[in-house]
C-alpha cells in the first residue's frame, strides 16, 4: 500500500514539474525502482502461500459446508487466534510437566527408592513426587494439552534362605514355619515378579485444576513362582480429589525404607484398596486429608475347647466404609503425618451375628540429616496402634485377625501394634545403604489358637548403586523371627541380589 501510494503522489506531482526535464527524469527513474520493489514483493507473497497452503489443507480440509456459494464475494480472511499458551519445544520429545502444567514440586527433600512407590502416591494439588521433583519422562500428545508418561521397571531378585519360609518371593515373617523344620531348609530362588509397568497422564482441564490418572501393574498374579499380572492401582484425581484403587490415605509412603526386599517391614502401614479421598490445604505446606475406603472385616473363630466340637465357620461383614482422617506437614527438612482410622468389623456365621467398632491412629514421618548434594541422609519412622487394625499392618493382612469370635457369639476385635524406623545413608551421590528394623504385634488371646500369630520383628541392611538413574544393583542382608501365641519361635535369615532397570528416570 505505501509503494502504490508514492506511485500516485509522483503521478499527481509530475504534470506541475514537466517544464524541468532533469527533474522529471528523476521522478521517472524512482518510479522504475518502486515497480521493481513491488514485483519482487509479490513474487514473496506468491512463495509464501504457496508453502503455507498445504498445512493449510492438511489442517482444515475444504468442505461443501465450508465453501462459500456460488457467485458470492469471497469472504475475508479470518483472524487466526494466537494460541493461549507456546509450549516448549523439546527434540527429544519428552517435556517437562511441571513446565507445561500448574502442578508445582513437593517440598520434601529429593530421595531415590528402588520400590518407586512414593511416585504412585496421589499428593495434595497433584504435585511432583520428591522421586521425580521434576516430573521428568513425559510426552506430549501433539496437538492436544495430554502429557503421558510410562514407567516401571524390569527387576530381577536373586534370594537365597538360610532357613524355610512360607514365600520365598518376599520377606513376609509371619510365613516362616514354627517349630523350625529339623531337615536342611534353606532355599535358593531367583525371581522377576516385582517387574513392574505404569501409566500416568496429567493435563490442565475446564475446572482450572489439573488432573491425574494413574495405572500401574506388576506380575505378583497368583501364587509362588507364578507370572500372572496384577493391578496396583487405577485411580484418577482433579485438583484434590481422588477417586479410584491405589494407596489406602492411612498410609504414609514417604516414611517407608528403601528396601530390595518387596514385602519391607511387617508393621508398616501401606494397604491399597478403593476409595474416595479429598485433600484440603491448611497452610503453605501443611494439608488434611478426608477419605471413605473399602472396608474389609478379617474375622477368625476361637479355638474350641474339644478337638470333636463343630462350628460354623464365620464370614465378615461389611456395612459401612472405612473412615480415615489424615493431618500432613512437609518442608524441605521432611515431613510428619497423623492419620486415624475409624471402622466397623462385622462377621456372620448364618445363625448369629454380631458388629464392633475398630480404629487405630498412626505417627509418621521422615526427617533429613545433613546437608543435600544431590541427596541428604534421612531418618524414616512409623508407629501405630489401634484395635481391629490387623489388615493395615504389612504382616498380618489377611491372618483374619482383627477380631475373634468368642464361645458366646460376641465379636471381641483384637489390639495391634506396628512400627518401623529406618536410616538411609549416602557414602555418595551413587551409593547408599538403609539400615530398617520393625515389628509388628497381636495381642496374646485365649480366644486364639496356639498357632496363630503373636509377635514378629525384622533388620534389614543392603547397600545399593545407582551409577545412572535408570539402573540400580544392590545386595542385602535380612533377619526376621516370628513368635506364636503359644510363645513358640522360629526365625530366618535372607541375602538377597537384585538388578534393576527402570524405565523412565
Amino acid at each position: 500500500m505505501k509503494c502504490l501510494t508514492a506511485l500516485l503522489l509522483l503521478a499527481a506531482l509530475s504534470p506541475a514539474h514537466a517544464q524541468d526535464q532533469t527533474q522529471t527524469q528523476k521522478l521517472q527513474k524512482e518510479v522504475d525502482d518502486l515497480q521493481a520493489t513491488v514485483k519482487e514483493l509479490q513474487a514473496e507473497v506468491k512463495e509464501l502461500r504457496a508453502e503455507k497452503a498445504p498445512a493449510t489443507s492438511a489442517a482444515l480440509p475444504a468442505t461443501a459446508a465450508n465453501a462459500p456459494p456460488a457467485g458470492a464475494a469471497s469472504p475475508a480472511p479470518a483472524a487466526v487466534t494466537p494460541p493461549a499458551a507456546k509450549l516448549t519445544e523439546v527434540p527429544s520429545g519428552q517435556v517437562n510437566a511441571l513446565e507445561l502444567s500448574d502442578a508445582e514440586r513437593s517440598p520434601l527433600p529429593p530421595e531415590q527408592s528402588v520400590s518407586e512407590n512414593e511416585d504412585s502416591a496421589s499428593r495434595i494439588d497433584n504435585e511432583a513426587p520428591p522421586t521425580n521433583p521434576d516430573l521428568k519422562g513425559f510426552v506430549q500428545i501433539p496437538g492436544t494439552e495430554t502429557l503421558i508418561r510410562l514407567g516401571g521397571y524390569a527387576k530381577l531378585d536373586a534370594i537365597y534362605d538360610t532357613g524355610a519360609i512360607g514365600y520365598p518371593d518376599a520377606f513376609v515373617t509371619s510365613t516362616i514355619p514354627v517349630p523350625k523344620p529339623h531337615d536342611d531348609s534353606g532355599n535358593f530362588t531367583m525371581q522377576a515378579r516385582q517387574t513392574r509397568l505404569s501409566m500416568e497422564i496429567r493435563r490442565p482441564t475446564i475446572f482450572d485444576e489439573s488432573l491425574r490418572f494413574y495405572f500401574e501393574t506388576d506380575l505378583f498374579g497368583g501364587g509362588a513362582g507364578n507370572y500372572g499380572l496384577r493391578l496396583r492401582q487405577a485411580y484418577g484425581q482433579l485438583g484434590n480429589t481422588y477417586a479410584g484403587f491405589g494407596w489406602s490415605a492411612f498410609a504414609d509412603l514417604d516414611s517407608l525404607p528403601d528396601t530390595l526386599d518387596f514385602e519391607g517391614p511387617p508393621g508398616a502401614i501401606a494397604p491399597r484398596q478403593a476409595g474416595i479421598h479429598q485433600f484440603f490445604r491448611l497452610g503453605e505446606n501443611s494439608s488434611l486429608t478426608i477419605a471413605a475406603e473399602q472396608p474389609t472385616s478379617e474375622v477368625s473363630l476361637y479355638q474350641p475347647v474339644a478337638p470333636d466340637v463343630v462350628v460354623d465357620t464365620p464370614h465378615g461383614t461389611q456395612h459401612v466404609p472405612d473412615l480415615v482422617l489424615a493431618v500432613r506437614t512437609e518442608g524441605g527438612w521432611g515431613h510428619v503425618q497423623f492419620g486415624g482410622v475409624v471402622r466397623q468389623l462385622g462377621y456372620t456365621d448364618y445363625q448369629q451375628s454380631d458388629r464392633v467398632v475398630g480404629g487405630g491412629a498412626q505417627l509418621s514421618g521422615s526427617f533429613k540429616v545433613g546437608p543435600s548434594d544431590p541427596y541428604s541422609d534421612l531418618l524414616m519412622f512409623g508407629a501405630a496402634w489401634g484395635r481391629g487394625i490387623a489388615r493395615y499392618l504389612a504382616d498380618t493382612g489377611g491372618l483374619n485377625l482383627d477380631a475373634v469370635v468368642g464361645p458366646d457369639g460376641k465379636l471381641h476385635p483384637l489390639d495391634g501394634v506396628g512400627a518401623h524406623v529406618a536410616f538411609a545413608h549416602y557414602w555418595s551421590s551413587n551409593w547408599r545403604s538403609n539400615l530398617v528394623y520393625g515389628i509388628a504385634r497381636i495381642q496374646n488371646s485365649p480366644l486364639l489358637a496356639d498357632d496363630v500369630f503373636h509377635h514378629s520383628d525384622y533388620g534389614a541392611l543392603n547397600l545399593l548403586w545407582t551409577p545412572a538413574p535408570t539402573f540400580t544393583a544392590g545386595v542385602e542382608v535380612l533377619h526376621g523371627r516370628l513368635w506364636e501365641q503359644d510363645n513358640r519361635t522360629n526365625d530366618d535369615t535372607r541375602i538377597q541380589g537384585s538388578v534393576q532397570y527402570s524405565f523412565i528416570k
